[in-house]
């Protein structure tokens, strides 16, 4: 399950446009950052996770981020500003066995076109000609949904909400937020040109002055929609960034996905094991709450560059945001191959093995590094904004060079210290008894990972 949330015109400090979104995984489910320069193709189809489909002749660069297994992301933006992030979200039309997953539809966006509007138009044009479907889930074969999206370019953002082919969509004004579930009413700016008539015809409404897209489509009874808590997580997350309305930077929206969603003086005592899908930064602890926060991202769509501040691990509170640039700059993929198995030469990997050790007693062995993690990302963060207040105009290739050597000593750095800190917290003793259900769970997890702590 996951989060995302977006900041535009006079709701943020700059006045640009900031998004931001957890990614929401299994345990195991290793989160990867690919990017891809623009492209020309000869071939004239490509494999999507499911499904064949025609290729365009050119490609334009991405920057995805996503599930290992999956060739959509879950978040991504293009060297044109156009970023989007994905919800699972459950309602009445069927779900269909095969189909492009949302992930997908997001890459095919993101690699065809230039603005938010005509990411929309695309993502609902492909939904009515190839439909949405396929299993969504890595292990969990039978997890079907559709999907909402927020679409953002320098200028503006959209949300974008479908049932099967059918979608509605609203024009973003200051914040505004989504989760796993429908969140437009009868408030609307466009619509599939047959939706309301199909909400009369199958009684879900009396007529077009009755129509409420969330009341008609909204699978009320369906066991994912109801553990999912889409509703508690937006609420949370639109709280939070009406909160700080008008003074919105990347900072701020970083914190609204480290956020807990604990609404009292009682931080300091609060641990993992007492997770829930009420959380934005969401932790894992059993099959009530199967999903944890796999990668994060947070993107500043500034006029002449974009900063796309990433983690690449997983639990963000654990995690260092470390800062990407296009266009015409991005970052080196990872070489090897990377599986559901412990590697620890891979960056999640590396911080997985962090994550899991601080997980064993939060909040005594998270301040044992939080505020070096905190200064270096500090650091960070000054380095990159001091580097983009030089840059007035186009970048020039001496900028593109700066900046990538900025991205570099950002990854290289944040693997040295997690691997300085790993080794300072396997050579303490847990201060907390584990929680023994929530510790085998983990064992299990490990296990599976093969991952030896």
């Amino acid at each position: 399950m996951c989060d995302t949330i977006v900041a535009i015109g006079d709701a943020t400090k700059d006045g640009s446009v900031i998004f931001g979104k957890n990614s929401d995984r299994e345990p195991n489910e290793v989160h990867v950052i690919e990017y891809y320069p623009r492209k020309k193709h000869e071939e004239e189809t490509v494999r999507t996770t499911y499904l064949n489909i025609p290729q365009v002749e050119e490609t334009y660069e991405v920057l995805l981020l996503k599930p290992f297994w999956i060739w959509g992301c879950e978040m991504g933006s293009n060297e044109f500003g156009v970023t989007i992030g994905n919800e699972a979200v459950w309602t009445k039309m069927p779900y269909r066995k095969i189909g492009l997953l949302g992930m997908d539809l997001m890459r095919l966006a993101l690699e065809r076109t230039k603005t938010a509007s005509e990411a929309l138009t695309l993502i609902t044009k492909l939904l009515e000609e190839y439909g949405q479907g396929g299993p969504g889930g890595y292990t969990d074969k039978k997890l079907f949904y559709h999907n909402s999206f927020i679409i953002a370019d320098k200028k503006e953002a959209w949300v974008l909400e479908t049932a099967d082919k059918f979608w509605i969509a609203e024009k973003v004004k200051g914040v505004r937020t989504i989760s796993n579930t429908i969140t437009i009413g009868k408030e609307y700016d466009l619509i599939h040109p047959e939706l309301v008539d199909y909400a009369v015809k199958k009684g879900y409404c009396k007529s077009e002055e009755d129509f409420d897209f969330t009341k008609c489509f909204v699978q009320k009874l369906n066991i994912n929609q109801i553990g999912a808590m889409g509703k508690k997580r937006k609420k949370r997350t639109q709280f939070l960034l009406e909160k700080h309305k008008g003074e919105i930077t990347p900072e701020i929206v970083m914190s609204v996905l480290r956020d807990h969603n604990i609404q009292s003086k009682k931080e300091e005592k609060w641990a993992p094991h007492k997770s829930s899908m009420k959380s934005p930064c969401l932790h894992a602890t059993s099959m009530m709450t199967p999903s944890q926060s796999t990668g994060s991202m947070v993107s500043h769509l500034k006029e002449n560059i974009q900063i796309h501040w990433v983690t690449g691990t997983s639990a963000p509170c654990t995690s260092i945001f470390k800062p990407i640039f296009l266009p015409g700059i991005g970052k080196e993929n990872e070489k090897k191959a990377i599986s559901s198995t412990y590697d620890p030469d891979n960056l999640w990997w590396i911080h997985e093995k962090l994550h899991r050790l601080v997980l064993t007693d939060y909040v005594n062995r998270l301040n044992m590094y939080r505020s070096e993690r905190d200064e270096l990302e500090r650091q960070f963060i000054q380095e990159t904004y001091e580097k983009i207040s030089k840059i007035t105009g186009k970048l020039s290739k001496k900028d593109k060079e700066e900046l990538k050597k900025i991205t570099k000593k950002a990854f290289t750095l944040s693997v040295e210290k997690t691997k300085t800190w790993i080794k300072k917290i396997e050579a303490s003793t847990p201060l907390k008894k584990p929680v023994i259900l929530y510790n085998q769970y983990w064992k299990k997890q490990n296990k599976a990972a093969k991952l030896l702590l």
